[in-house]
C-alpha cells in the first residue's frame, strides 16, 4: 500500500514558497534525524534548488548517533549545503543555525543587506519548536501531530536577520514506499492517510533487522535475539500485544491497539535511540522508486500512443445502395451505387 498525503493547504504552501524563494538568501530545511532521507522533500529541492541550504537533523537526541554521523557526512559532501544536528528544545546549539546561514551567504548582513531565510520541513518535524527556541518566545504553534502550522509568517530574529516560516509540506506523490512508511511512523502524515497496523509491521521489520536488543528491553519477550529477528512481523506484533495487555474478548489480541502502542513507543523514543535508514539504504530505495516511476510513465506513454493509432487507423465508410426502391441513408433511389472512403469531416455523395 502506497502512502500519500497532500491536502489542499500544502498546495498553497508550494505556491507561497515558489513566490517567496526569489527574495531568499538561505533555505533551512528541518529534517527528522531518525529518517533524514525520507524527510527531505524532493519538491522543496525542486523549488529552492539554486539556493544555499542548511540541513537541520532535528531530534538527534532520539536518533541513532552512529547513523546520524553518517548522514551528516553525506549531506555535508553536497555542494552549497551545511548539515547541523540539533535537539530543537535546547537553545545553545540552535544558535549555530545563524552562523551556518552567514557561512553560506557571507555577503548578507547589516541593515543594508539583511539576511533573509526561509525555513521549511515536512509536518511534525519539530520546526515550530525550533523557531520558538531561536526567538526565545512562543512565535509558532506546536503539537504532536501533522499540520499544526497553516500560514506563512515572518519572524525577526535580529535587526538584520529575517526568518519566514512555512507550513509543513509533503509532496504530491511519494514514489519511495519505504519513505511513506517511515514518514507515517514519525507522525509526518495525517492519520487518515495510512493504516496503523501496516505501518507498525513495517516498523517492526526495521527493528528486527537492526534493533532487536531494544525490542527485548522494551517488551520483555523472553526469547533469544535470533528468534525475535526471525519471527514473522504479524506474529511479533501479536506477541507484543499480549505482553502490553492489548487484548479483546476471547483471549484475542487487539492488533490495532498493539500497532498504536508500537508506533507511540517509537515516536516518544521509549524504545530507545533509533534511526530507520542509512544513506546507502535510502539511495537504494530512491533508485528503485525512480526505476518504477520510469517504467510506469513508459507504459502510460505506450497506452496513449496505442489509443492514438487505433483512433486514426480506420477511416469511416459509407455505402449507398442503388437497388433500393426508396431512400437509404438519405440518398434517392436510382443513384449509382458506390463505396467511398471519406475523412471524418467530409461527406461525399455521387449523383
Amino acid at each position: 500500500m502506497a502512502i500519500q498525503w497532500f491536502p489542499g493547504h500544502m498546495h498553497l504552501t508550494r505556491k507561497a514558497i515558489a513566490e517567496r524563494i526569489k527574495d531568499i538568501d538561505v533555505v533551512i530545511e528541518v529534517l527528522d534525524a531518525r529518517l533524514p532521507g525520507s524527510s527531505a522533500n524532493p519538491l522543496l529541492a525542486e523549488l529552492t534548488g539554486h539556493k544555499p541550504t542548511v540541513k537541520v537533523l532535528n531530534k538527534q537526541d532520539v536518533a541513532d548517533p552512529e547513523r546520524t554521523a553518517a548522514w551528516l557526512d553525506w549531506y555535508n559532501a553536497q555542494p552549497g549545503t551545511r548539515a547541523v544536528p540539533l535537539d530543537a528544545s535546547e537553545p545553545a546549539p540552535a544558535r549555530r543555525l545563524i552562523e551556518a546561514c552567514h557561512f553560506l551567504a557571507p555577503g548578507r548582513g547589516g541593515m543594508a543587506k539583511p539576511m533573509r531565510v526561509l525555513i521549511c520541513g515536512v509536518p511534525n518535524v519539530g520546526k515550530s519548536t525550533l523557531i520558538n527556541t531561536l526567538t526565545d518566545k512562543r512565535q509558532a504553534k506546536t503539537g504532536d501531530e501533522a499540520g499544526i502550522t497553516k500560514l506563512e509568517q515572518r519572524i525577526t530574529l535580529a535587526d538584520d536577520f529575517y526568518l519566514w516560516d512555512t507550513p509543513g509540506m509533503l509532496w504530491p506523490r511519494i514514489s519511495v514506499p519505504e519513505s511513506g512508511y517511515n514518514l507515517a511512523a514519525s507522525g509526518a502524515v495525517g492519520r487518515n492517510a495510512y493504516d496503523e497496523e501496516l505501518v507498525a509491521l513495517e516498523l517492526l521489520r526495521t527493528l528486527q533487522r537492526h534493533y532487536v536488543p531494544l525490542l527485548e528491553a522494551r517488551y520483555k519477550l523472553g526469547l533469544p535475539a535470533d528468534e525475535v529477528a526471525a519471527m514473522p512481523d504479524d506474529v511479533l506484533l501479536e506477541a507484543i500485544g499480549r505482553k502490553r495487555g492489548a487484548m479483546m474478548g476471547g483471549g484475542r489480541v487487539n492488533l490495532q491497539k498493539a500497532a498504536e502502542l508500537v508506533i507511540t513507543d517509537f515516536r516518544t523514543a521509549i524504545l530507545g535511540r533509533i534511526s530507520l535508514e542509512t544513506p546507502e539504504e535510502f539511495e537504494a530505495w530512491r533508485a528503485a522508486g525512480q526505476a518504477q516511476d520510469a517504467e510506469r510513465l513508459a507504459k502510460k506513454a505506450a497506452r496513449a500512443q496505442a489509443r492514438g493509432k487505433g483512433a486514426s487507423a480506420q477511416p469511416r465508410r459509407r455505402v449507398i445502395d442503388a437497388a433500393s426502391s426508396g431512400r437509404k441513408n438519405g440518398v434517392p433511389a436510382g443513384a449509382v451505387a458506390v463505396t467511398i472512403k471519406v475523412r471524418p469531416t467530409a461527406t461525399v455523395i455521387a449523383p
